[in-house]
C-alpha cells in the first residue's frame, strides 16, 4: 500500500516557494529592538549606579544582570517570530523580572557579592519598565501593519459551507491577528456566503480514493500562494479522511491547524489529552468558586478601600465643582443590577441636570446606541463640569463605596440598569453570573462607541475567562484608556 503523500502518489508542489514573503514576515527590526532594549534597560543602570555608589565591580554586575535579563526572556520564547508583538507585555514582563529577581539573589549569594540589596534592587527596577515600553511600540506597529495587510499569513479554509463561513467572519471581525482568509474549499454543494473564493469542492461522501481530497486542496493552496490550512471539521470532514489530508499538507510543506467552533475561551482553560488515539479538547469551566473568588473578593476590597482614602481630596474638590456648578446633590444614586439579578444602589458624582431621568422620554428617539443601552454623544441633560467628569471616568470614583461593600468589584461587566436587564435573552443575561465591574473590557475597548453586541460579547467573554493577573492587566489599562478619553460621554 503507497502511503498518501509520498512522491509515488502525487507529483511534487511548491506550495511555500511562491509565498512572497514581505507579507508574512514581520518587520526586522523588532527582534535587535527588543534584546537591545533588554539589554540596555539593565546594563546602563546598573553600571551608573553602582559606579556613583562605590560598589564593586560595577561593569561585570551590569554585564551579568544584563545577560541574565536576555537569557530569561529567550528561555521564555519572547524574542520567538510568533511572540514579538503579540502582546502588550504587562503581565508576561512582570513574570520574567520576578524570576530575574530570584536567579539574581541565587547569583548574589553563590558569588559573595556584597553590594547593597536595596540598591541592587532599584538598579534592576527600569528594565521591565522598558521592556513594556518597547513591547507597546511593536505592538502598536504590527496592529498598524495588519490593518494594512501586511505582517499577515495567507489562510485557505476547508470545511462544509455553514462551518468555513463562520471561520471566516470571526476572523474578518477582527485585524489584530495574523490570518487573512484568501479562499476557501468547501464541502458539499451548499454555497459560502462569506464572499471569499470557492477555488475546489470536496465532495460530501467520502472518496472513493484520497487523491480526490488532496490533489484539489493543495491546487488550490499554491494557486493562493496559502501558509496555512485552516480546517472546520464536521460530519463530511472528519476521523480518517481528515487524517490522510493531514499527511499530504504536511508532505506538501503546509502546517495544519483546526478550528474546533470554540469562541471566547482563554487559553489557559484549554487542555489537550489523547484517550485510545482520541484527540480530546478538555474546557476548564470558568472560576465560580475557590481561591481565585477569594482573592478577587479580597483585592477588590482593599483595593477599594486604598483608593477611598488615598483619593478623599480629589473627591472634595470634585464635590466642591459639582455644587458650583449646576443645582442639585453632589452625588446621584441609581438603582443597579448585580450578581445573580441583585439590584443595589449605586453611586456616582452627577454629571446631568436634575430632572435628567424625567428628560429621558423625550430624547430617546436620539438615541445613539441599539439595543437596550441609551446614549448619546451630546446629551443635552450633561452639565459642564459632568462632561468633564464623564470624559475623565472621575465620576465613577463614587463607586469604589460599592466595591467596599461587595455590590461591585474593580474589574467586571457594566453594571446595568433594570430596563435594560428586563430586554435580556437568555444569553445575555450571563453577565449576571459575575459583580459588576468599576472598569472592564468594555472600558479599554471603546465604551459607549461600542455597538450593544460588541459589549455584550465583551463581558460574556470576561465573565467566562477572568482571572487575577487578568484584573491586574486590565486595571493597568484602564489608566491609558481614561487618559485617552475614546468613547467616553
Amino acid at each position: 500500500m503507497r502511503r498518501i503523500g509520498t512522491s509515488a502518489s502525487r507529483p511534487p508542489l511548491t506550495v511555500r516557494s511562491n509565498i512572497p514573503r514581505r507579507r508574512s514576515e514581520k518587520s526586522g527590526w523588532y527582534l535587535p529592538a527588543a534584546i537591545a532594549t533588554d539589554t540596555l534597560g539593565i546594563v546602563v543602570p546598573v553600571a551608573l549606579l553602582f559606579r556613583s555608589t562605590g560598589q564593586p565591580y560595577p561593569l561585570t554586575a551590569a554585564l551579568s544582570a544584563g545577560a541574565l535579563w536576555v537569557a530569561v526572556r529567550a528561555v521564555r520564547r519572547r524574542y520567538g517570530a510568533h511572540a514579538l508583538g503579540e502582546s502588550r507585555g504587562f503581565l508576561p514582563v512582570l513574570h520574567d523580572w520576578l524570576t530575574l529577581l530570584g536567579l539574581l539573589a541565587v547569583a548574589r549569594v553563590a558569588a559573595g557579592e556584597r553590594s547593597e540589596p536595596l540598591m541592587a534592587l532599584f538598579s534592576v527596577s527600569a528594565a521591565p519598565l522598558l521592556t513594556v515600553a518597547c513591547c507597546k511600540v511593536i505592538h502598536r506597529h504590527l496592529t498598524a501593519q495588519r490593518r494594512e495587510a501586511q505582517s499577515v499569513h495567507r489562510v485557505l479554509v476547508i470545511g462544509e459551507a455553514g462551518a468555513a463561513d463562520d471561520v471566516v467572519e470571526h476572523l474578518a471581525a477582527r485585524t489584530d491577528h495574523a490570518y487573512v482568509v484568501t479562499g476557501a474549499v468547501p464541502v458539499g454543494d451548499a454555497p459560502l456566503t462569506s464572499g471569499v473564493p470557492a477555488l475546489a469542492r470536496l465532495c460530501s461522501a467520502p472518496p472513493a480514493t484520497a487523491d480526490e481530497d488532496w490533489l484539489p486542496v493543495l491546487a488550490a493552496a499554491e494557486q493562493l500562494a496559502a501558509e496555512l490550512v485552516l480546517v472546520a471539521p464536521g460530519p463530511a470532514l472528519g476521523g480518517e479522511r481528515l487524517r490522510r489530508l493531514s499527511w499530504a499538507l504536511h508532505d506538501a510543506g503546509l502546517p495544519l491547524a483546526l478550528a474546533p467552533g470554540l469562541t471566547d475561551v482563554a487559553l489557559r482553560r484549554l487542555r489537550m489529552a489523547t484517550v485510545a488515539g482520541l484527540s480530546l479538547l478538555h474546557v476548564t469551566p470558568p472560576a465560580r468558586q475557590g481561591l481565585h473568588v477569594v482573592l478577587k473578593a479580597a483585592l477588590d476590597r482593599s483595593g477599594a478601600l486604598l483608593g477611598l482614602l488615598l483619593l478623599s481630596p480629589l473627591f472634595a474638590l470634585l464635590a466642591v465643582a459639582v455644587r458650583l456648578d449646576s443645582s442639585g446633590p453632589v452625588l446621584h444614586r441609581q438603582t443597579r443590577i448585580g450578581q445573580h439579578g441583585k439590584s443595589f444602589t449605586m453611586w456616582k458624582f452627577r454629571t446631568m441636570v436634575v430632572d435628567a431621568e424625567e428628560r429621558r422620554a423625550e430624547l430617546a428617539a436620539a438615541n445613539e446606541q441599539d439595543g437596550p443601552l441609551f446614549k448619546m454623544r451630546r446629551d443635552p441633560r450633561v452639565t459642564r463640569v459632568g462632561r468633564f467628569l464623564r470624559r475623565s471616568s472621575l465620576d465613577e470614583l463614587p463607586q469604589l463605596a460599592n466595591v467596599l461593600m461587595g455590590e461591585m468589584s474593580l474589574v467586571g461587566p457594566r453594571p446595568p440598569l433594570p430596563d435594560e436587564v428586563a430586554q435580556y435573552n437568555e444569553v445575555e443575561r450571563r453577565r449576571l453570573v459575575v459583580k459588576p465591574g468599576l472598569t472592564g473590557l468594555w472600558q479599554i475597548s471603546g465604551r459607549s462607541d461600542l455597538s450593544w453586541d460588541e459589549s455584550v460579547s465583551l463581558d460574556l467573554r470576561y465573565a467566562d475567562n477572568w482571572s487575577i493577573g487578568g484584573d491586574i492587566d486590565l486595571l493597568v489599562r484602564t489608566f491609558r484608556a481614561v487618559v485617552d478619553g475614546r468613547g467616553a460621554y
